[in-house]
């Protein structure tokens, strides 16, 4: 039988962080987070990260792991997680994967496509015509032939833009096409739980309460500290994450605090509804309300009866 690796998955603010404390007080569990914003050192408030005590208690894997101006793409993410979960099942313990990042989680269970390395003439190519048509023509172009990617790239990300129209260049394939196409499965029994508000409007508030809270703790000075960088700059992935974007604009006064709040608490709830597009098409995830109360009693008894070798 496969070793099992348990899953906590949902949108942001459903509680996911909670529930993992709850579940380390009970099985011998390691925490490898799934979150493409944690692992960035200093963007703590605005990511909701777990503070020092916390980690210091419950240490987490893959968070404070890199600088704001590094990038860690979907592959690094699952070659880390594989090593942590390997090491983590040696020692004779549950790796517990916990997160809202649902294309990590996807790379995870799934696999990764096999994507053409960079052409250099092409991606020069590209530049050019960049510089001579602008992001909206390559926009087009792409549409033409990767209409899903199209839709899931925004007009002014360069680098995605141009690393699909590249993938179609090289390959005479589209990325879309070509992402269906995985090289293996994740060698684990995986207990999958999905936890999140089944009431739409209490994870809206809680959305709306969190934003607020995080400017509260000073989350502005947060990211002025980013902003008065030299090697920091909006195109960066960590400055694109929902709720840094809004406020990197503000401080660049594009607008004010109050206009930046509504804005990111927007832009959060987009997220948490493309959160949950996604796990509804998740045919072997349990579904646990976490609108009234962090229901750990009904998550305890689950994992025990799908993984009945766990000891409390």
């Amino acid at each position: 039988m496969l070793p099992p690796a348990l899953f906590i998955m949902g949108p942001t603010a459903a509680g996911k962080t909670d529930l993992a404390l709850a579940i380390a007080n009970r099985f011998p569990v390691e925490i490898i987070s799934v979150d493409s914003a944690l692992v960035y050192r200093g963007m703590d408030i605005g990511t909701a990260k777990p503070d020092p005590e916390i980690l210091s208690q419950y240490p987490h894997h893959l968070v404070d792991i890199i600088e704001p101006t590094d990038s860690y793409s979907v592959g690094a993410f699952r070659h880390d997680a594989l090593r942590l979960m390997a090491d983590i099942t040696a020692r004779g313990k549950v790796p517990l994967l916990v997160g809202g990042t649902m294309l990590y989680f996807k790379a995870l269970e799934q696999g990764l496509a096999d994507l053409p390395t960079a052409d250099l003439n092409i991606r020069a190519q590209l530049e050019r015509e960049t510089e001579q048509h602008g992001l909206a023509h390559l926009h087009q172009r792409l549409t033409a032939v990767d209409p899903i990617s199209a839709a899931r790239i925004h007009i002014n990300d360069p680098q995605r833009l141009q690393r699909a129209l590249e993938v179609y260049e090289i390959t005479g394939k589209s990325l879309t096409e070509l992402t269906n196409i995985t090289t293996s499965t994740l060698p684990y029994r995986i207990i999958k739980m999905i936890l999140s508000p089944f009431d739409r409007g209490v994870l809206h508030q809680r959305i709306a309460l969190r934003y607020q809270t995080m400017v509260a703790k000073g989350f502005i000075d947060e990211v002025k500290a980013l902003f008065s960088r030299k090697d920091c700059h909006p195109d960066l992935p960590s400055i694109r994450a929902v709720g840094y974007r809004q406020a990197w604009s503000h401080l660049a006064g594009e607008y004010n605090q109050e206009e930046m709040i509504e804005k990111a608490i927007i832009a959060t709830r987009q997220m948490a509804k493309r959160q949950l597009t996604w796990l509804r098409a998740q045919p072997d995830g349990a579904w646990f309300d976490s609108g009234p109360d962090l229901p750990v009693d009904e998550v305890v008894q689950y994992i025990k009866a799908q993984c009945p070798e766990l000891t409390i």
